[in-house]
């Protein structure tokens, strides 16, 4: 197989793309926000204007070259609630949706211990098992319609193909309901009657079927076009380099950065500070923590981010203008504690884009530490195009950071499911630590304050 039309569906937008697995190059077919409807009966995503959005784009693309396969890849603590006509019995539960904090006392006497899952307890539907519970109570009615919960990349594919399957990276971030070292569905799924709800599981790389013959007239592929079972987006990241031999770790950045650790050493994870145990495309445990850097940047830049000079840059660093966390205090390495500029915030735009990067990069090697991440550091995402992020992040780290590119990781990883690339790949920029006394100093006086406000709290 050689060109892969990938579906990536994340939180903040919805995108095609076309992958050449001959060369590794991506190009975005059409893209749209994934959008929220407020209606009735909670917040949910518009899966109807997506399924319409994605018929068209697969239709266009269909007509401009050859597609040899359909990859998904989507956000992860969502799921369809499917019932026996292959419709929804609910809408998809928005995670950010507070409601299943209203019986949180109920499901946290339900819940399996971390040490079982992996998975921390997370604010509204973070858990997926905490959105289940609660629509299951409050919505008993359309709950018992359930015929398959489908984890959301094998949502689409289900949509695709008529065949309705299970996949372990979507059950295994940070869901509460599997057990990634025993490879197997949590004690939850048992304890709430949900066992037979769940389809059979499939490999992310498995081939359910070809695409069903209303799909075939409808976009104008062939018939025979298979359908992979999908992936977990972050997860897909991870795909490109589960096959190194040297630990290494993954930024994968977006709305959430997830930082991911491969090989490196063991830590207990602390399941207060938002670390958790992913599970890799070869159904194997990963130690990953994460927070909120897409959008953090973008509040904190106001949402423009003109490029940022050296010079700026150099005066963000001397004068130690800085962000403490967090702004969404809920999440993250540094939960409770709430953000603030130091001294004060700059008005400038360019020097607001410098401390916003190097704040990112801060909490992220704050939570590179928390896994026990060790070797090369890996940047893919909106991210991997900030130079100014990754040269805080070498310096607060003391490793080298790979700059695998905005565009790299996740729909190439969903790619790659499908078969290898046959060209090398390019190699990614390496960015080396500062030697420059004020990078060191600035990292250093960052954490110095951020561990003086944790030990009074």
């Amino acid at each position: 197989m050689r060109h892969i039309a990938v579906i990536d569906i994340g939180k903040t937008n919805a995108k095609l793309l076309a992958i050449d697995l001959s060369t590794g190059m991506e190009r975005i077919v059409a893209r749209r926000p994934n959008e929220v409807v407020s209606s009735a009966p909670y917040p949910h995503f518009d899966v109807e204007a997506l399924w319409s959005f994605l018929l068209a784009a697969l239709g266009e693309l269909g007509r401009s070259q050859q597609v040899d396969a359909i990859s998904i890849t989507t956000h992860g603590a969502s799921a369809a609630l499917v019932d026996a006509a292959g419709r929804l019995a609910l809408p998809v539960l928005d995670y950010e949706h507070p409601g299943p904090d209203d019986l949180s006392a109920d499901y946290d006497a339900q819940r399996p211990p971390f040490s079982e899952t992996g998975a921390p307890r997370l604010p509204g539907g973070l858990n997926l098992g905490a959105q289940l519970f609660w629509q299951a109570q409050r919505f008993p009615a359309a709950f018992a319609e359930t015929r398959h919960i489908l984890t959301y990349p094998q949502y689409w594919a289900f949509r695709l193909t008529g065949i309705a399957a299970s996949e372990a990276t979507s059950l295994g971030c940070h869901t509460d309901l599997w057990n990634p070292f025993g490879r197997s569905f949590s004690s939850l799924v048992e304890r709430m009657g949900w066992s037979a709800l769940f389809p059979p599981l499939h490999p992310a790389g498995a081939v359910l079927g070809p695409i069903l013959p209303d799909i075939a007239r409808t976009t104008g592929l062939p018939a025979a076009t298979p359908v992979l079972c999908g992936i977990h987006d972050s997860n897909a990241s991870l795909v490109p380099w589960l096959g190194r031999k040297d630990p290494c770790s993954v930024l994968s950045t977006g709305t959430w950065m997830i930082v991911m650790s491969l090989g490196g050493g063991t830590v207990t994870l602390d399941a207060r500070r938002d670390t958790l145990i992913n599970v890799n495309a070869r159904g194997a445990p990963v130690p990953t923590a994460r927070f909120m850097a897409g959008r953090e940047f973008d509040e904190l830049t106001r949402g423009q981010t003109p490029a940022a000079s050296e010079a700026t840059e150099r005066m963000v660093l001397a004068s130690q203008v800085m962000v403490l966390p967090s702004l969404h205090p809920t999440t993250g390495p540094f939960p409770g504690q709430v953000a603030s500029w130091t001294p004060t915030e700059p008005e400038d735009a360019g020097a607001r884009v410098a401390a916003a990067s190097f704040y990112v990069a801060l909490m992220g090697a704050a939570c590179l530490s928390l896994i026990g991440a060790e070797g090369e550091i890996i940047v893919e995402g909106p991210m991997g195009g900030n130079r100014a992020f990754a040269r805080m992040l070498a310096t607060a780290t003391g490793r080298d950071v790979l700059l695998a590119g905005q565009g790299a990781g996740t729909g190439l990883g969903a790619a790659l499911l499908a078969g290898p690339l046959t060209a090398p790949r390019a190699a990614p920029e390496r960015i080396r630590p500062e030697t420059e006394p004020v990078w060191k100093d600035y990292a250093a006086l960052w954490q110095a304050r951020v561990a003086a406000r944790q030990s009074s709290s």
